[in-house]
């Protein structure tokens, strides 16, 4: 009998009172206002990089029970980012390697979604649209009744990401925009994924056809550092990572591409993300992949 994964109860997470000042009261939501601005983070990850910043480390790794056995490097760090970006050990990460099988490209708490026929789908009380996420109306119309994958990176993950198969990836499309935190707080109260600074890249694949991964800056995140342009795609090769600060990676498969597994979207139904590893499968190629 399949084991089922763990699960984060959204309902129960415990959110900081700094937030629920910023995005429930209203002085607190005028403070947002220029909180957000990317300005705000670029002066921190300055900070999270310089030498400085490496005193925190231990205090942080301990207050998030971040195991650092599963690293390749446990001490002796330049920086907080240097640590926040550290690299697993080889074989920790197992990336499922069968073709038909589609991997999550990164540790985190993921949800499902059906994108409907008008190209909408939503989160708790934010209706999101493909073409205002991807700002092309033309692109967002070939993933109307397909899936959207959120994949919610928290401080204790893992935060470099790779490719889910192989193919041929496109340019890095840059949006500008503000960094909202990625918490369920800042879901109930603002379009955090249309709002806030992202990449987007498409990715012509051998198995699911053509994917859509888009990576979601957020508060206090100094960078999204994608390291190709243009390229050929391996299976599990890195495709980039995030520094400091929760963060966000939504892909969009067409309808049809890939049979995601049941369990996920029931978990989403009631309100749980499900706990996923980069490499680790979550759903399998379908029978419509263009």
């Amino acid at each position: 009998m399949e084991l089922k994964r763990e699960t984060v109860d959204i309902n129960a997470i415990n959110e900081p009172a700094s937030l629920k000042f910023l995005y429930e009261n209203a002085f607190g939501r005028i403070l947002l206002k220029v909180a957000t601005f990317p300005v705000f983070s670029i002066i921190a990850g300055a900070f999270l990089d310089s030498n400085l910043s490496k005193r925190f480390v231990k205090g942080f790794a301990e207050k998030n029970h971040i195991d650092m056995h599963d690293y390749s490097r446990v001490r002796n760090y330049e920086s907080f980012n240097e640590f926040f970006t550290r690299r697993v050990r080889e074989g920790v990460r197992p990336i499922d390697e069968n073709a038909g099988a589609l991997i999550s490209p990164c540790d985190g708490k993921l949800t499902a979604f059906h994108i409907d026929e008008d190209r909408v789908f939503e989160i708790k009380r934010s209706r999101y649209n493909t073409a205002d996420l991807l700002k092309d109306e033309k692109l967002a119309e070939e993933y109307s009744g397909g899936t959207a994958l959120i994949f919610r990176l928290t401080v204790d993950d893992y935060h470099r990401y790779c490719y889910i198969d192989n193919g041929r990836k496109g340019d890095n499309i840059h949006i500008r925009g503000r960094l909202h935190t990625v918490q369920p707080i800042a879901l109930r109260n603002a379009p955090v994924f249309v709002q806030n600074s992202r990449e987007y890249t498409v990715m012509d694949t051998e198995n699911f056809g053509r994917v859509i991964q888009i990576e979601v800056g957020a508060l206090m995140v100094g960078k999204i550092k994608n390291h190709q342009r243009v390229c050929e795609m391996k299976k599990g090769r890195e495709k980039g990572m995030f520094l400091f600060g929760g963060s966000t990676i939504i892909l969009l498969l067409k309808e049809g591409a890939a049979e995601i597994d049941q369990e996920i979207f029931d978990n989403t139904e009631n309100d749980l993300e499900t706990v996923v590893k980069m490499g680790e499968k979550i759903g399998e190629a379908g029978n419509r992949r263009q």
